[in-house]
């Protein structure tokens, strides 16, 4: 990681259960965590004094300062020594959180997420990996590899190698629900071959089961769960990527596909 990590705030239970995995993330990757907090357009004309965000100059602003002013402290407890930034932008969240994520190594939202948000506007080829916390994840738990997509296997496998490595946990990787992402992952030259000679201190443990059930089982127990993406579809219909954000009961990490 070298960019920042990114997270969208507003105050709300899950926003801060998100701040506090952002804090953790960037702590431990030595980069600076910025907090991102959207206001919808004003709709109206702007007082010339005010802030653009703020169009009558009191009330909002002193609302948007506590709230940032929370999330910084609670990030603070997390990781004394972070380096945060603060933005306060005009637009709709994924919108302000893309456009924050430009050059930052990982994006982090609170989940569940509400029906209808974009989170695939926030998933390009080559964009940083999105993570979305979610439930009450096992500290000591497994991180697993779910694949379904050829495209973006093998930066998702590397996204789940390095974060069992720093996380000391074991790979759980459960059959690729599709043949081609399957070969993509272990056949000759596969990602997951080669990933094992980069990482030999990670424990691969297969997970037996290519259906939807057998998926969630393996992320039962499980502190992280890595998921790549269809290209420049994002998350496709019926993937497991958008099984696992309404169901796993952890985080999920989208990594795009395109290079690392």
């Amino acid at each position: 990681m070298n960019g920042p990590v990114v997270v969208e705030v507003d105050g709300s239970l899950s926003s801060r259960a998100a701040v506090e995995t952002a804090a953790w993330e960037a702590g431990r990757h030595g980069v600076g965590l910025r907090l991102a907090h959207a206001v919808a357009s004003p709709g109206r004309d702007v007082w010339p004094d005010a802030a653009g965000w703020d169009p009558d100059g009191c009330g909002l602003r002193d609302r948007v300062k506590g709230v940032l002013a929370e999330a910084e402290r609670r990030a603070l407890r997390v990781a004394p020594h972070l380096s945060i930034t603060s933005d306060v932008l005009i637009g709709e969240p994924v919108t302000v959180l893309r456009s924050e994520a430009e050059d930052a190594s990982l994006a982090v939202l609170g989940g569940p997420l509400p029906r209808g948000f974009g989170v695939g506007r926030l998933i390009a080829p080559g964009r940083c990996p999105v993570l979305v916390t979610r439930g009450r994840p096992n500290p000591s738990g497994t991180v697993v590899l779910a694949a379904d997509a050829p495209s973006g296997s093998w930066r998702a496998a590397e996204f789940a190698f390095a974060e069992a490595s720093a996380r000391g946990a074991d790979l759980v990787v459960p059959h690729a629900l599709t043949v081609s992402a399957a070969r993509l992952l272990d056949g000759p030259g596969g990602a997951i071959p080669a990933l094992r000679k980069r990482y030999p201190e990670v424990t691969v443990r297969p997970h037996r089961g290519r259906t939807r059930r057998a998926l969630l089982r393996a992320v039962a127990d499980a502190q992280l769960v890595v998921v790549g993406t269809h290209g420049r579809q994002g998350l496709a219909p019926g993937s497991a990527g958008r099984t696992l954000l309404r169901r796993a009961h952890c985080s999920v990490a989208v990594v795009p596909a395109g290079k690392a």
